[in-house]
């Protein structure tokens, strides 16, 4: 299934507004369940689960701060390419 540039762009919002702080719950209640482990060990666990997070979702977040490629681009135009020169 391949989504619309639009509908990427909605699910990545989406996936960062509600998705990435309900994971970052879930990651400290996991953590928490064990003990405590030494900080290297616990920032590794950190680290991979931020890592694991957005694995599921790289098709969705690929190209989404691009512009869309099915839009025509236009040209910018300045005050200054109005006047003749000389």
């Amino acid at each position: 299934m391949t989504l619309s540039y639009k509908a990427r762009r909605r699910w990545s919002l989406f996936i960062l507004l509600v998705g990435m702080p309900a994971w970052i719950v879930l990651a400290v209640t996991v953590v928490g369940w064990i003990d405590r482990p030494s900080i290297l060990i616990e920032l590794l666990i950190y680290v991979g689960l931020g890592v694991i997070w957005i694995l599921p979702f790289r098709f969705v977040f690929r190209g989404i701060g691009k512009p869309d490629p099915k839009e025509t681009p236009v040209a910018p135009t300045s005050d200054r390419d109005s006047r003749k020169e000389g």
